[in-house]
């Protein structure tokens, strides 16, 4: 929305002058591209110098640089993968070291990590409540597997490529990079580096269909590196990342094409949900919040710097408060706060508190 504001003057403007300044106002605003009357509410400091917030309306959050605190000797790492909430309000995120998952508590105070069977391929992640206990399934692009495992490491069971006919020639070319459940407990795996399908199993983990497929039509997908089960409206639906054609794409649960989200998205990586608001990690430098029509609410973080965007290689001394390199994963904890985890070589996962 572009809001402007006449600048004070010494005298008033004559009645005339008055109007035909408003006029012009409105022509240039009817005029103005739509990502200027969208633009983000600049981040900005409390007075004396105190917490950065970003957001605006009941989204506005204090960026907190430094959350995770390590233990003297452990470093984050390069990070390319995911960030999710456990029944605890623990934080486990997923590095490409052998910590490939570390735990903190909301305040960054580490936990513990484990993973060295999982370094390099980590990515995205879910966990999910089954009975008593909670299960982290995690998606591995070099092992080309989905893996479930207890919360403290250990393995359950593995799924690979499915073999049916015409999806797969090797196993090499399964990359998966996401996974998400249906209500009935079904499980939706998006092959984002691989052949772009998604695949759909019982809770089980038996294997049921595949859809999508590399392209740009409806119900095609190029580089669908995220995915989510959406239940803001009376019938969920999955959405996908489709982050190679620009945009969210939405299916019914059986993976009918229904509709595109493709407003001011640039890179869109990764989603969460809570309430009637989603959430969307934009690899290029920004963090987007709809509503339940999906409609923008805000962004956070904006980079407008396309050279300082949607790359794993700006060092920290060149990182600046406020502002997001390569958003891969967010993901809200039961008190409304944001974490986002980042895709850099030196790792960041940044807290936004809600005020």
């Amino acid at each position: 929305m572009l809001n402007s504001q006449p600048g004070s003057r010494s005298t008033l403007a004559s009645r005339r002058e008055f109007l035909a300044g408003m006029g012009a106002g409105l022509i240039a605003a009817a005029c103005a591209p739509r990502d200027l009357l969208a633009a983000p509410a600049r981040p900005v400091r409390r007075s004396g110098g105190g917490p950065l917030i970003l957001g605006k309306g009941p989204h506005r959050y204090e960026w907190v640089n430094d959350w995770a605190k390590l233990p003297s000797g452990m470093q984050l790492g390069s990070c390319h993968g995911g960030i999710v909430i456990d029944s605890q309000n623990r934080i486990l995120l997923n590095t490409q070291t052998e910590n490939a998952v570390m735990i903190f508590d909301s305040d960054g105070k580490f936990i513990k990590a484990w993973g060295k069977d999982f370094k390099d391929g980590s990515h995205g992640m879910m966990v999910r409540r089954e009975g008593r206990d909670e299960f982290l399934y995690l998606t591995h692009t070099a092992r080309h597997e989905l893996i479930k495992l207890t919360l403290d490491g250990e393995l359950v069971w593995t799924r690979g490529h499915p073999e049916q006919p015409g999806l797969y020639e090797s196993a090499s070319e399964y990359k998966p990079t996401a996974v998400a459940f249906a209500p009935n407990g079904d499980i939706y795996v998006a092959d984002g580096y691989g052949k772009f399908w998604v695949h759909q199993y019982t809770a089980k983990g038996d294997y049921l269909k595949s859809w999508g497929g590399k392209g740009s039509e409806p119900g095609k997908l190029n580089n669908p590196h995220g995915i989510w089960v959406d239940s803001r409206r009376k019938t969920p639906v999955v959405i996908v990342a489709d982050r190679g054609n620009k945009r969210l794409q939405t299916f019914t649960l059986d993976g009918q094409h229904t509709g595109f989200v493709t407003d001011e998205m640039r890179l869109p990586s990764n989603m969460d949900q809570r309430g009637g608001d989603l959430v969307i990690a934009d690899l290029a430098g920004k963090v987007t919040i709809l509503d339940k029509d999906n409609k923008i609410i805000t962004h956070l973080g904006d980079n407008t710097d396309p050279k300082m965007r949607a790359t794993n290689k700006i060092p920290p001394d060149q990182w600046t408060d406020g502002v997001f390199i390569s958003p891969h994963c967010p993901r809200w904890d039961r008190k409304g706060n944001l974490y986002v985890h980042e895709w850099l070589t030196t790792g960041r996962v940044t807290k936004l508190k809600r005020v």
